[in-house]
């Protein structure tokens, strides 16, 4: 589990970030493409997409073909809930950002919004 940085997590906040937990799909304020800049980890400020990599994958959740630099994001092999995954934490803070899926043409990062905070160029 993630050690809390920011102290203003709200609960939803907490609960993914820290718990490994999942927003309700369609839910989130970044499910939808929506304006220009970066997001960042939530707890620790860390840059981890560009919006230019943002995509409607009609998953419910916001979509990403990569991360912002390699060292953006760390993965670990999940496979609860009966499933195999790939999980993706913050390379800074350790946080539980989303999944990411193999695609024909790139990688689907499906990542809860509550985990980002949008920050404009």
């Amino acid at each position: 589990m993630a050690k809390q940085i920011n102290p203003n997590l709200s609960n939803v906040q907490k609960k993914v970030l820290l718990e490994h937990g999942t927003e309700a799909p369609f839910s989130g304020e970044f499910y939808l493409k929506k304006g220009t800049g970066t997001f960042h980890c939530a707890n620790c400020d860390n840059p981890i997409f560009r919006t230019d990599e943002q995509y409607d994958s009609d998953c419910g959740w916001p979509s990403f073909t990569e991360p912002i630099t390699k060292e953006a994001v760390r993965y670990v092999e999940d496979n609860s809930f009966g499933m195999s995954r790939t999980e993706v934490l913050c390379g800074k803070c350790g946080a539980h950002l989303g999944h990411v899926f193999p695609e024909a043409s790139h990688q689907r990062y499906c990542i809860n919004s509550v985990a980002l905070e949008m920050k404009n160029k």
